[in-house]
């Protein structure tokens, strides 16, 4: 495993990190899920990334339980949670990042995943009717208090996040170290382009979701959708119009050649192309059971073999600013 620093804090992530978003809910097993954690975690994933929304709390219920069970010693791993939408309805505790909404979700995580304190908390999207001030006091709080040891943000625009750091060194609070963004070959523009001033004005770091769009990039449904895949069994509208676009089709077959070339599958090469970004602190994948864990770990053998030549070819294939439905 490699590990690297998580923005210019001190804290070091695996560079391939397990979540929960898909595969932690009522349908999985505890047993399941013990299976892939301690995958994940024989292979030297350190980071596991959760949400109070992944299934209404089950995620981190179930996290929780796993964690527990595996006995991992509290230093060796790194857990995460989001806050943003909301579990229970509450018209002060959905869709916003109020401040009284954020010092109880933290509590309510915490207690779902039985642990004193998470090391990561997120902003999961951005609140347009809470004033960011009152957003950063309140995470900085967060922090203070000892219930997380770092904060940061998801999916926010690059202006929004330049002035929760202004506002936190203005007023001496803490300030946001990373951004949970998508990022993967169709998926390039906000991590290339949108935040390319906060990495050097920051030192912001990423930890990025989705390499493979939502399994539109690993090939399997380029001839129809497969009865055991979970398109088959869930309705996701951007992945349901991105296996039916012809033209993104077409680039993932011209993928193939390279990925034969290096001995890969198209799995592992587009990990492997997130990976090859320096920015980039650690990619989190998602996998139904062991085997998909491994496979996705050996994605790092390849990360080293992606030559200037291979990384042109490509571009090539994959704009930066693509074209496909996203």
């Amino acid at each position: 495993m490699i590990y690297r620093r998580l923005g210019n804090s001190g804290l070091k992530v695996s560079a391939l990190s397990f979540g929960t978003w898909v595969n932690f809910n009522k349908e999985q097993s505890l047993d399941d899920a013990v299976a892939c954690l301690s995958a994940a975690y024989e292979g030297g994933m350190n980071f596991f990334d959760c949400a109070e929304t992944y299934a209404a709390g089950e995620a981190e219920t179930i996290l929780g339980q796993a964690i527990g069970q595996l006995g991992w010693r509290r230093n060796d791993y790194i857990i995460s949670t989001k806050f943003f939408f909301g579990i229970d309805g509450a018209i002060n505790s959905g869709h916003t990042l109020n401040r009284k909404y954020l010092m109880s979700a933290i509590d309510g995580s915490l207690a779902r995943l039985n642990h004193d304190m998470v090391d990561l908390v997120f902003c999961h999207r951005p609140d347009a009717e809470t004033p960011i001030e009152e957003v950063v006091w309140a995470m900085s709080d967060i922090v203070a208090s000892g219930k997380a040891m770092y904060w940061g943000v998801s999916e926010w625009p690059a202006k929004s996040i330049r002035k929760a750091y202004e506002i936190a060194e203005r007023y001496r609070l803490r300030a946001p170290i990373m951004e949970q963004p998508q990022y993967s070959l169709i998926a390039r523009q906000r991590v290339e382009r949108e935040y390319k001033d906060l990495y050097k004005d920051f030192g912001m770091g990423l930890t990025t979701w989705s390499p493979l769009a939502s399994g539109v990039l690993s090939g399997k449904y380029l001839d129809g959708i497969p009865t055991d895949s979970r398109l088959a069994t869930t309705n996701q509208r951007r992945a349901n119009a991105r296996i039916q676009d012809e033209s993104l089709k077409l680039a993932i077959r011209a993928l193939q050649p390279i990925a034969r070339q290096l001995g890969c599958s198209l799995s592992q090469l587009a990990i492997a192309w997130c990976l090859k970004n320096p920015r980039v602190s650690t990619v989190i994948t998602g996998a139904r059971n062991p085997s998909q864990v491994q496979e996705n770990i050996r994605a790092l053998n390849f990360v080293d073999r992606l030559d200037d030549e291979i990384m042109i070819r490509i571009n090539e294939i994959f704009p930066r600013t693509p074209t496909f439905a996203d």
